[in-house]
């Protein structure tokens, strides 16, 4: 049942409203295990949506689906040394395989002749244990390209944590890929984060920046690392996903080498790119209200819900004659409706509970609409409603749910170039950090210049974008911190 309670307005306490919206909202919860989280069935809903546009758009690229396994040698690990130290920090180690009674009767403990010969990694990234894999499955070029993807778990031991947005263990898709040549592999990387992009605009209507990693924030273990990253509400950057080239590190760690046309061994190229329930987190907060939660159509579970009004049995047997036929041309259309008849709730009660929820489109209709063959329409974006005939009611309604996705995309998009600002000087820099958003600033390129600006301020390069981002047009200057030449302006933030 939902918490129909007012959310702590954004103003007040933004961090607050989406705790509290999770909740509410009925998306998730936490769990008895510190740091993991239960994800219950109406936002799990909204994951299998995301599950679903995905897994069609890599397909659509050649990618086939595969599982391995949740638990790696700590060894493999250690193959790649910036690898693992990238991800040692985050690491939950498996040492023990058995259980037994507690001899002083107190439940059960490990069994200490269980200790493992080798301790097992729950999977932070897979990359690892991957590779150990595709050294069985590749010997000539004619094995290649592998184009393999997992939707899975991995953990990643968090202290301070946040639903959806940072979490010990979480839900998402990675996919791995293996190539003949560099240009393939990078050109392959390049795909991938062209279709996370299209994605978070098209189906979430969240509008990003496509940009590349500085060797600071880049994956551990990577050459490169492509990136999209979108501006919440509150001022501060999200990274959505993210794509890597891994060039040949890891077929040199595993030792996976291939026959060439020109009859030569030589080392694989590889990719790997993913996305997680953080973009969960991202949707909440780049369209939600103060109302709660605000779904694009093309992603919402529920995208038209109808709510007839009535007293009587018979009323409502005189609704759905009108109402069943509207719900089934919709269906037909490959719109997911929901007809709400249930008697346990009053309609008020229903109409909060749907807009708390994010349902693009309401429909109700009592007696007096009936007499007048008219309906009442609901958008959730933009809280207005009206009374309109029946009349072509499955056509407006079709344009309405796309209507509503461009405006979403539209909304968001104004905010985000509203939000984004070029800074001239160090001093101007952290003044302008303050009211949040991308700022537009020049960078040496160093390490040293790009670790005391976060260090100083807590900002981080989210990018150096790969196309001009619109009204700005990036030209070379000199760095804001130490004047030195900068090729470009690079997108610094606070981010999550």
């Amino acid at each position: 049942m939902a918490n129909f309670q007012k959310l702590t307005p954004r103003s007040e306490d933004y961090s607050k409203w989406y705790n509290e919206l999770v909740v509410k909202a009925d998306l998730a919860e936490q769990s008895a295990v510190r740091g993991c989280m239960v994800i219950k069935p109406y936002g799990y809903a909204i994951w299998e949506t995301i599950q679903t546009e995905l897994d069609r758009r890599f397909k659509e690229k050649g990618v086939k689906n595969a599982y391995f396994p949740l638990l790696i040698p700590k060894s493999f690990l250690s193959r790649e040394a910036e690898h693992v130290e990238g991800f040692a920090k985050e690491c939950a180690v498996v040492t023990h395989h058995r259980l037994m009674n507690d001899p002083n009767g107190k439940g059960v403990v490990v069994d200490p002749q269980a200790k493992l010969e080798e301790e097992l990694i729950i999977r932070p990234t897979s990359e690892t244990i991957i590779w150990s894999t595709y050294k069985n499955w590749i010997s000539s070029y004619r094995d290649l390209p592998i184009l393999c993807n997992q939707w899975c778990n991995v953990m990643r031991w968090e202290m301070r944590t946040r639903l959806f947005l940072r979490t010990a263990e979480f839900l998402w898709q990675e996919g791995h890929t293996a190539h003949e040549t560099k240009e393939e592999a990078e050109d392959y990387a390049r795909q991938m984060l062209d279709v996370y992009a299209d994605f978070a605009e098209n189906v979430m209507a969240i509008p990003v920046v496509k940009g590349v990693k500085s060797p600071n924030e880049r994956f551990a273990g990577a050459l490169n690392t492509y990136c999209i990253e979108a501006l919440m509400q509150d001022g501060k950057a999200l990274q959505a996903g993210t794509s890597h080239f891994l060039g040949q590190n890891f077929a040199k760690s595993f030792d996976v080498q291939f026959l060439s046309k020109e009859n030569k061994y030589e080392y694989v190229w590889a990719t790997s790119w993913g996305v997680s329930t953080r973009l969960m987190g991202a949707l909440i907060m780049t369209h939600s209200d103060d109302n709660g939660l605000v779904l694009p159509p093309h992603l919402a579970p529920i995208q038209v819900v109808i709510v007839p009004i009535f007293k009587t049995p018979e009323q409502l047997n005189a609704l759905m004659d009108k109402l069943n036929p509207i719900a089934d041309q919709l269906k037909a259309l490959g719109i997911r409706v929901k007809v709400d008849t249930d008697e346990k709730y009053t309609p008020g009660y229903k109409f909060a509970d749907y807009e708390l929820k994010g349902v693009p489109v309401r429909l109700a209709m009592g007696g007096r609409d009936l007499e007048n063959g008219t309906i009442e329409i609901a958008r959730r974006d933009t809280q207005t409603k009206e009374t309109i005939s029946l009349d072509g009611i499955v056509a407006k309604i079709q344009a309405l749910l796309e209507e509503i996705q461009k405006n979403l995309l539209t909304k968001a998009l104004d905010f985000r170039i509203a939000g984004t600002r070029e800074v001239n000087s160090y001093d101007e820099f952290k003044e302008e950090l303050k009211k949040g958003g991308f700022l537009l600033a020049h960078w040496d390129g160093t390490a040293e210049t790009e670790q005391r600006i976060k260090d100083e301020t807590k900002a981080t390069i989210r990018c150096i974008p790969l196309a001009d981002l619109p009204g700005h047009k990036n030209e070379p200057g000199k760095c804001m911190v130490t004047g030195k030449p900068s090729a470009g302006r690079v997108i610094f933030a606070l981010n999550y």
